[in-house]
């Protein structure tokens, strides 16, 4: 009797078809953090201070890698909201999982950047149109984000000064990256356009970073109370750098780009102070992040030691770290201080460094299917580890 391969065939079929519903039945916010990681590396090889062969075009692939893994992530992820509604809507009220949809906007500017770093020397000035109305959607999210996540802590969700994590920072934090981009823009619009884009990021720096800098200080105490969190956490030493980084990229270039825009309003003087706050702010937030730059190493290499477990929240090493390295590297251009250059070009080395480590893993744990768990989908105290693997 003769191997029947046609018989082969649909059992084959019903496993794979069967392993990408529990993967869109399982699939989270978490995994735009991918997206954040990989855009942000793309931008910060881009502008790296010494130029190397290949660098524009490494940068350039890595951003259209990071398009299409947002696509991927948001049909996956709507796919679920379509299938299981139920199960999809029970983020809510999970205490973890929520704070990720914060890495959806911040993912999606990370593509907005990359259109005026990428798109225009590849299509002209005519993608501009199309990362300014990326960039109103990606607005409208960010202040859903950083508004409705704390209203739901506030009132569904369960919290603790014990449990709490730099994680809370996520849905805060996408504000401020909007603004970054909102900065960016500036160069290529004009007249009322380009004032209201200003106004409107100065208007979302605020409504991100005075919040981000509160829930440092109670990290600051939540660290002395009740030291590090687990192994499963360790990642998260280095999300505090977010808020910090990006801060100081946002003032610096909010005030480097807002001359001409306050000049052509009537206003040249406001933008004489808005360069000098975003030179003398971005540095001071820049010397604050020192502080928690060392702390996250201190932290990552005690983990290190006691032994650190995979898992997709290893993706916190890089955007923190990424934005900080762009700040470094605007303040080396605005106040031209070689030092800032360096320490900036050392920095995104360990990025690079970092992306390659955790994305060869992340493909590793997402082809074994094991990355792939919804802790908001379980329901009993023996679960606690799964949830800790999650983040």
């Amino acid at each position: 009797m003769g191997y029947d391969r046609g018989a082969a065939l649909p059992g084959l079929g019903a496993r794979l078809g069967l392993r990408m519903r529990e993967t869109i039945r399982q699939f989270t916010p978490n995994w735009f953090t991918v997206t954040m990681g990989t855009g942000v590396l793309a931008l910060a090889l881009n502008q790296f201070p010494f130029a190397f062969t290949g660098q524009h075009e490494i940068g350039r692939a890595l951003w259209m890698l990071d398009i299409c893994l947002f696509v991927l992530f948001s049909l996956l992820y709507a796919a679920r909201w379509i299938i299981f509604f139920d199960g999809a809507r029970r983020i809510f009220g999970h205490s973890v999982v929520s704070m990720f949809f914060g890495a959806i906007p911040m993912g999606l500017a990370t593509i907005i950047n990359g259109f005026l770093a990428f798109g225009i020397p590849m299509w002209g000035e005519g993608v501009v149109p199309v990362a300014l109305g990326l960039w109103w959607l990606d607005v409208a999210m960010a202040v859903a984000c950083g508004v409705l996540i704390p209203y739901m802590m506030f009132t569904r969700q369960e919290h603790s000064i014990g449990k709490m994590t730099a994680v809370w920072l996520l849905p805060v934090v996408a504000a401020e990256v909007a603004a970054v981009s909102g900065a960016q823009l500036l160069p290529h619009l004009a007249g009322e356009e380009a004032f209201r884009t200003l106004v409107l990021s100065y208007v979302l720096w605020a409504f991100s970073v005075p919040l981000a800098m509160s829930i440092l200080v109670i990290l600051v105490l939540r660290l002395a109370l009740h030291k590090l969190p687990s192994r499963d956490m360790a990642a998260s030493g280095w999300l505090a750098l977010g808020p910090i980084g990006t801060g100081a990229l946002g003032l610096v270039l909010l005030g480097s780009n807002s001359g001409p825009v306050f000049a052509a309003a009537g206003l040249p003087e406001v933008g004489t102070v808005a360069l000098g706050i975003g030179i003398v702010g971005g540095i001071m937030l820049w010397g604050y992040g020192v502080w928690w730059l060392l702390l996250a190493v201190l932290k990552t290499a005690r983990y290190v030691r006691e032994g650190m477990p995979f898992n997709i929240g290893w993706w916190g090493f890089t955007f923190p770290l990424g934005v900080y390295s762009l700040a470094t590297l605007a303040l080396g251009r605005a106040t031209h201080l070689d030092a800032f250059a360096a320490i900036g070009a050392g920095l995104i080395v360990c990025l690079a460094a970092f992306w390659v480590t955790v994305a060869v893993r992340t493909l590793h744990g997402a082809w074994l299917g094991y990355l792939f768990v919804s802790p908001c989908l379980l329901t009993t105290s023996s679960d606690t580890r799964v949830e800790a693997d999650f983040v």
